[in-house]
Formats: C-alpha cells, structure tokens, sequence
C-alpha cells in the first residue's frame, strides 16, 4: 500500500485506509464476522488507516474496531473523532466545550481498548465554542500523550486557518469526490496552503460511485442512505446515468468505477488520504487496489468532460444534518 505523508509530521500513513462507520450498521444489514474478517484483512494488506467515531453506533463502532484490533494495535494508524452526539430525540448535536472533549477521548480510549488515539478530529464545529478553546483542549491531550495528532472535520477555511493557528492541525476530514468537488475546493486549497493532509471521506458517493447501488431496491429498508436527498426516488435515475459515466471511464483504463473514483481523489494531491467505507472484504481488496492506479493529464480531463459535478442531484446531506457543516 502507497504511504503519504500526514500534513506536516513525520508520519507516513496509508494512502487508502478503511472508513469503519458502517462496519456495524447504519449502511444495509450488519454482519460481525464478515465486518471483523474484512478489518483483520485490511491490516493484512497495509489499509492500516482506521477510521471511527465516537457517535457512530453510539460507541459501538468503537468498541467493535477496538475488539478487531486487540494485539494489533501497533500495526495500525488509528483515528477517531469527539464532538457530535446524538439527542434522546436522534437529533445530532454538536458540543465541542472543553471539558466535553476531555471525557470523550476517555471514553473513546476506553472503548477502543487502547492507550492513545493516533489522529483525534473534532467531528464537527460548534459554532458556540470559540474554536481557540475546543484546539487548547486538543493540545492539552497531546501533552498528556492520549493523542498524537489533531484534526477537524468539515470545517470552513477560516476556522481551519484559526485552529492550525491554535495548535499544528494534521488533517481535515471532510467530503471529497467525483460527487463533491466544488463544495471541497477552498478547504483543499486552503489544505495545501497550509501543509495540512485533506482526508477524504465519501470518495465513493456512499457507494453510487462504485456501482454497489444500481437501483433503489438494493438497499434495505433500514439503510440510513434513504434519507440522503441524492438517494431520494427524485434525483436516482439521474444520479445513476451520472454515475454510469464513472462506469464507462473505468472500462477504458481496465480498472472497476470504484478504483476510477479513488484514483481522481488520490490524485487530486500528494496529501490527499482516502477511507472508503465497507464492510466486506471483496470491495476492500478492489478499493485498495485503486492505490496503484495513475491518471494521466488526458483521463482527468476525460473525467471532468463526462462527469461536471452538474450532473448531480440533491444535495449531500438532509436537511436536518445540514446544520452541523462549518463551510
């Protein structure tokens, strides 16, 4: 597996690592053997990035990576994030006080069985808490050795400037695909301004782009994805022709649509990590295989003739999570 080096540390991280939320839920039906044979195999092919949060399953996500990881923590890179929770009415709420971020890495260390987190994220911005306070709290954690690296997630440029100004920001996760360009642009300019790693999740418009979803039908009923607007009845049938340009792409560089789209994010820059989501080992093995994959200047310009970022329908998220985004 490719490694990148993370922002401006001296780590070397890989470049396409494993977004674990929906190991044990939220996209289709759970399978715990399967989940946990597939982050067993990632490690065993160098997709040593390991990718959770604190609100995914209410810390189950992180119990369950915390379990597939036992005696191998030292093989893996691994990420987690604090500052979103979940209401007793399931609305997501952000909280990124100081004295919230303490408790979370506790109990995040606690849950993943492990003494120190790689690369700590606050999972959203709290417009509430000056963003100075939420990274001291950040720095405080460092020098206590509970975290090696800050970052944030879908953060404006201002408030990444602001924060990097606060304490050295290693990386900003936020959205970035053939789906999501434009939205992306400033914070990976700003990423590259600044020497700070941009990792990308969603490289695969939750699994449009890959062609795991061809038809409303392929996704169970409980699927959160049926709540995302490009995922609504309105916007399929064109987000399908969209994604089939993907497709068609793909079969002239004899590569799957999946490791098409990985490859246009890696090769957006040097700096760029991709965690595509799964939890089954054959969509695990075919997206790290995207890591060898070279674009030339003449398929990027390919790329963008056929698939504008106009072609999309809807909008990325719905309405009720829009709130939390800080762009």
């Amino acid at each position: 597996m490719q490694q990148r080096t993370l922002g401006n540390t001296d780590e070397r991280v890989a470049a396409i690592g494993l977004g674990c939320m929906g190991l044990v839920g939220w996209y289709g039906r759970r399978d715990d053997a399967e989940a946990r044979a597939t982050v067993r195999r990632a490690i065993e092919i160098g997709v040593t990035h390991l990718d959770t949060a604190a609100v995914y399953q209410d810390g189950d996500n992180e119990r369950f990576v915390g379990e597939c990881i036992r005696g191998l923590r030292d093989q893996v890179f691994l990420a987690t994030k604090c500052g979103l929770e979940r209401s007793a009415e399931g609305r997501l709420v952000v909280a990124n006080r100081p004295e919230l971020i303490h408790r979370s890495c506790d109990a995040s260390l606690e849950r993943l069985g492990t003494d120190h987190i790689d690369l700590f994220y606050l999972h959203r911005i709290d417009p509430a808490v000056p963003i100075e306070e939420s990274i001291g709290a950040m720095a405080e954690l460092v020098a206590a050795g509970k975290i090696r690296f800050v970052g944030i997630s879908e953060a404006g440029v201002d408030t990444l400037r602001r924060a990097n100004l606060a304490h050295p920001i290693a990386a900003l996760q936020s959205e970035l695909s053939l789906w999501a360009q434009c939205t992306a642009q400033p914070a990976l300019d700003a990423c590259q301004a600044l020497g700070i790693s941009y990792v990308a999740y969603s490289p695969l418009g939750r699994g449009f782009l890959g062609g795991s979803v061809t038809k409303l039908a392929d996704l169970p009923e409980d699927d959160t994805r049926r709540i995302f607007p490009r995922f609504d009845a309105a916007n399929f049938e064109a987000n399908i022709a969209a994604a089939d340009q993907v497709r068609a792409v793909a079969q002239t560089l004899d590569c799957t649509p999946a490791q098409l789209a990985l490859a246009w994010v890696l090769a957006k820059w040097d700096k760029v990590l991709a965690i595509p989501g799964t939890k089954k080992r054959i969509y695990l093995e075919e997206n790290a295989g995207a890591a060898s994959l070279e674009l030339s200047e003449d398929n990027l310009e390919e790329i963008a003739t056929r698939l504008p970022e106009e072609l999309v329908h809807g909008e990325r998220y719905p309405e009720i999570m829009m709130h939390t985004l800080n762009v």
